[in-house]
């Protein structure tokens, strides 16, 4: 198996690549100890059989250009083949301002073919490859080197086996002709807007019990000044101060680093130093926060009054749907987007797209009192009313 070292031989492995209709891409990286996630290997292959054709990059290798892997990713005549793609497509994405495309996510692509929600690669691999993966190097740090063989061969499983699966179902999605349905999800992953985190709305992932305007333009604060930190210093943002202590924080309001001393919750390294002013300013503006410029949570703003009997008959037409396309219920509509639906809101996803050709016609027919359902034998029937 081959390991590029060299900005000569990847040239010269990219330059055969840019022949083939797709390649097949995997990286791993670590990130428990810092923000941005740090890439450790790059794993790449195109069309042939076992190792043929695939490669593994070290871009730990000082020297080493990535340059001509950025390129080929932006050739549009061949096709960038991941799995669950957007962690490893972040990481382009923030490095090197690059996306790749065009794409072809095979967990987006299985769902839609019926292997059910958020299918692992594993599942693939034995399903359509027949074959099974050794999982021993599975939690290993990849930034140590040098790499052993039992981690090559594991990292380059990824792309080999990743080229019979994605031939499989593109071939399946032509039959199907649902081919639109997967451009339509990989949309959103080849969106540089995805992967920019903004601190102004880090506040909203926040889980509080309180939904006060006061209490929440202090953790809308908080949480600011902690994701901009976060960032600036490359940790991840738990290493600056946790969630919980966040909220305590926002209650209990310090105005001194006596005060602030006090926390319960508060890591000691967060007590003193840039972390402890960052706090107590961020406080001091959150209670400076006027009342029209209060953040509104979406539990206080969508106080849904929810037709209980018609969200009940939309569950069991999603079921039917969903069985009828052989498609996850929850890829279709979540149940959160239902309630809204029997709310009478109608600007969700389920409604929109390949998933209103599925499902959201006849949701909307059935809110409407244009059509009823019935039961024949084990099926749930529409009746046009």
């Amino acid at each position: 198996m081959q390991t590029i070292t060299t900005t000569e031989a990847l040239a010269a492995f990219c330059a055969d690549a840019a022949n083939a209709p797709y390649i097949t891409v995997d990286t791993e990286f670590l990130r428990e100890r810092t923000y941005y996630a740090k890439l450790c290997l790059i794993q790449v292959a195109y069309p042939g059989k076992g190792d043929e054709n695939a490669v593994l990059v070290d871009p730990m290798v000082e020297g080493l250009s990535l340059d001509p892997l950025l390129e080929l990713f932006s050739n549009v005549g061949v096709v960038k083949v991941f799995h669950a793609a957007r962690q490893d497509l972040e990481i382009f994405q923030v490095d090197y301002g690059v996306l790749p495309a065009p794409l072809f996510d095979t967990q987006v692509a299985a769902m839609v073919c019926g292997f059910g929600e958020q299918v692992g690669y594993e599942t693939l691999v034995r399903k359509i490859a027949r074959a099974s993966l050794d999982k021993t190097s599975r939690f290993t740090d990849w930034s140590r080197r040098p790499l052993s063989n039992a981690q090559k061969t594991y990292a380059l499983a990824d792309v080999t086996h990743l080229r019979g699966i994605y031939e499989h179902l593109s071939a399946e999605l032509e039959k199907s002709g649902r081919k639109a349905w997967v451009e339509e999800e990989i949309s959103i992953l080849t969106d540089p807007e995805t992967y920019r985190v903004d601190p102004d709305f880090a506040w909203q992932r926040v889980k509080t019990r309180t939904h006060s305007g006061k209490f929440l333009a202090i953790v809308r604060e908080l949480a600011r000044f902690r994701e901009s930190y976060a960032q600036t210093k490359n940790v991840p943002r738990s290493r600056v101060f946790k969630d919980d202590a966040l909220v305590e924080i926002a209650s209990t309001k310090p105005a001194s680093m006596e005060e602030l001393g006090r926390s319960r919750l508060l890591m000691r390294e967060a007590r003193k130093g840039d972390v402890a002013s960052g706090i107590l300013e961020a406080i001091k503006a959150g209670q400076a926060t006027k009342p029209e410029d209060f953040p509104v949570s979406k539990k206080s703003s969508e106080k849904l009054q929810v037709n209980s009997a018609l969200a009940d008959l939309l569950r069991v037409l999603l079921k039917a749907k969903s069985e009828e396309a052989g498609v996850a219920q929850k890829l279709i509509a979540t149940s959160a987007e239902l309630d809204q639906i029997a709310a009478g809101i109608y600007d969700v996803p389920s409604l929109k797209g390949w998933r209103g050709e599925v499902f959201g016609a006849d949701a909307m027919q059935l809110v409407e009192g244009k059509i009823a359902l019935t039961t024949e034998g084990n099926s749930v029937r529409i009746v046009p009313l």
